[in-house]
This record gives structure tokens, sequence and C-alpha cells, in this order.
């Protein structure tokens, strides 16, 4: 009886890395966490706090802001698809095969469907919506994959859409809850998931 529950749980674990994407890496969350809430930090600090403070006119705000968010994103990116590789490669699989695309895909639509709608509230100069929009589109997109990688991400997921909802109806308070959803839940939720999945490893 214990040798077919053994069996089970194989074929479960084998099926489960054919079909999702299991090297996702608490760490990279993390990371991701505290390097949004460093370009939070900034882009208050240097811009939001006292706009009249500085010497840059609306159109110079909007394109420092814009390549804050830049850097935060390609840092984060870049820490996912670093430990995302280094985990794959110490279990001895692909990072790369029929689940990772279909991922990508499903991850793509919603993130650059919100990119170009933030954009566009960011060059008409509506800064408050940017973080409600950015929140909720990261949110779906998070909602839309999960079904190929961790269930955890689909609750971090419904967490950003609720953070975006918040940060829509207090539209001055919208960097508080970006900083919360983009750093201080990644970091949670990356801290859970490293401990549950990669320690154990």
């Amino acid at each position: 009886m214990e040798k077919q529950l053994e069996d089970l749980k194989a074929i479960r674990e084998m099926m489960e890395k054919s079909t999702k994407f299991l090297s996702l890496s608490g760490m990279s969350g993390i990371l991701a966490g505290a390097t949004a809430i460093c370009g939070a930090a900034f882009a208050y600090f240097y811009l939001l706090r006292d706009p009249s403070a500085t010497d840059y006119n609306r159109f110079q705000e909007t394109m420092i802001m814009l390549a804050d968010a830049m850097l935060v994103l390609i840092l984060s990116l870049s820490y996912a698809f670093y430990f995302s590789w280094k985990k794959a490669r110490k279990s001895k699989q692909k990072i790369f095969n029929n689940v990772t695309y279909k991922l990508l895909y499903h991850l793509a639509i919603p993130l650059l469907s919100g990119g170009i709608f933030s954009l566009i509230f960011l060059l008409r100069g509506d800064v408050e919506m940017v973080a409600s929009a950015t929140l909720l589109f990261y949110g779906l997109a998070l909602v839309n994959v999960s079904k190929f990688t961790y269930n955890e991400i689909h609750y971090l997921g419904i967490t950003e859409i609720i953070l975006g909802l918040l940060a829509a109806i207090f539209m001055h308070n919208g960097i508080i809850f970006w900083t919360i959803g983009f750093g201080l839940c990644h970091i949670i939720y990356g801290f859970a998931m490293y401990r549950k999945y990669d320690l154990k490893k």
C-alpha cells in the first residue's frame, strides 16, 4: 500500500513537471519586491512629494518616472530569469519548453495591454491612474498564468487586483498601494514560496 502511494506521488510529480512551470524561485520575488520599493521611494522623494522643488517640467517628470518604472521592470525580469534558470539547472530540467512558452504568451497579453494603457495615462498627465492600471493588469496577468505554475501565484494576482481597485478609489494614495502591491506583497509571497518550495528541495 505504501509503495502504491509512493508510485502515485511520483506519477503526480511527473505530470506536474510536464504541465506546469515549477522553476519559479521565491528569491526572485523577494528581490523584485525590494527593487520595487526602492523605485517607489525614488519616485516619491525625488518627484512626487514636492514637484515644485525640482526644475523639471511635466514632460521631463513623466520621462523620469517612465525610466524608473522600466528599470524596476527590467531588474525584476532579470531576477526571475536568473533564479528560474538556476533552479531548473539544479533540478536538471529545461527552462524553455512548451509550458514555458504558454506561460509567457498568457502573461504577455495582459502585461503588454496594461503597459500601453498605463503609458497613455502617463503621457496624458493622469499620473494618479497609473498605479491602479499597472496593479490591475498585473494581477490579471498573474491570475491568467497561475494555471501553468504554482497556485500561490493565483492568490498573489487576486491581491494585486484588489490593491489596484483600492488605488483607483484612493487615487492620491496610489503610490502607497503600488508599493504594497509590487513591493511588500512580492516579498511576502516570495518568502513563503522560498520556504515552501526552494528550501524543501
